[in-house]
């Protein structure tokens, strides 16, 4: 990849990226929402549906752009964008690249991820004051909380995703005669990442509840999960709680 070719990737990447995340932002906190152990309304329902953007605008950049950089130069590197590769070699030369986009990238996007999940399960507490709640009782670890998950749900979405994207973008060119439009190719990366989505969903919710689980507890102030021995269940409330018997007390965690 020459310097011309580099400096393309770079900054479509990040505006890509950018342009993405903020404009499907609402429907990313519902997402977490509904993910959330909480549930969807105690995580804030439909208020606060930008919670957590500030925290998805400086990271959603950097990380598209160290993606699309890595996952190009890589896919050079391993003669994807050559004319030597070979044809059936090219989807394992995707997966490999986009594997390895997603290792490199996700040391942006994890830190942000959650600070912004967090945000957006608690839409009265500030991005900047997450951050510094974050950073004051975990530490820097505590911004890569749920690496070894995101890496672990990103690399087999990826795995997914670029094939069938590169196949379907194949497919259609030959079938046309001529290289594709804009339009088309968003088209194909639709698809695409729709199928990566639907498979990976699990993978994302234990993602989600890794990061939002050292905010929960603080939010979560009820008193079926803090009980004396003693006192009997109330409700079904206890079903959002794991019971642990400590001193005579039974002490609501999760994750």
């Amino acid at each position: 990849m020459d310097r011309r070719e580099f400096v393309a990737s770079l900054v479509a990447g990040g505006c890509a990226g950018m342009c993405v995340d903020l404009t499907l932002f609402p429907l990313d906190t519902i997402k977490t929402r509904l993910q959330s152990q909480q549930g969807f309304y105690k995580a804030g329902g439909f208020r606060g549906i930008y919670a957590g953007v500030p925290s998805a605008a400086v990271g959603s950049f950097p990380n598209a752009a160290a993606f699309f950089v890595t996952y190009e130069c890589a896919k050079s590197l391993l003669g994807a964008g050559g004319a030597p590769a070979a044809p059936q070699a090219a989807p394992v030369t995707h997966m490999l690249a986009a594997s390895l986009g997603e290792v490199v990238a996700c040391l942006i996007r994890v830190p942000t991820e959650v600070v912004k999940q967090r945000a957006q399960a608690s839409p009265s507490s500030s991005t900047y004051s997450i951050l510094l709640a974050t950073l004051r009782e975990e530490g820097v670890r505590g911004l890569y909380r749920g690496y070894g998950s995101t890496v672990l749900r990103e690399i087999p979405f990826s795995l997914v995703q670029f094939p069938l994207w590169e196949y379907l973008k194949t497919l259609w060119s030959r079938r046309q005669g001529h290289m594709l439009s804009p339009w088309q190719s968003a088209v194909c990366g639709a698809l695409a990442g729709a199928v990566s989505a639907f498979v990976t969903t699990p993978l994302d919710v234990a993602k989600t509840r890794i990061m939002l689980a050292k905010v929960m507890p603080r939010r979560a102030e009820r008193p079926a999960c803090r009980t004396e021995s003693g006192e009997a269940a109330q409700g079904q409330r206890r079903t959002a709680c794991t019971s642990v018997t400590w001193s005579g007390r039974h002490v609501c965690t999760h994750g």
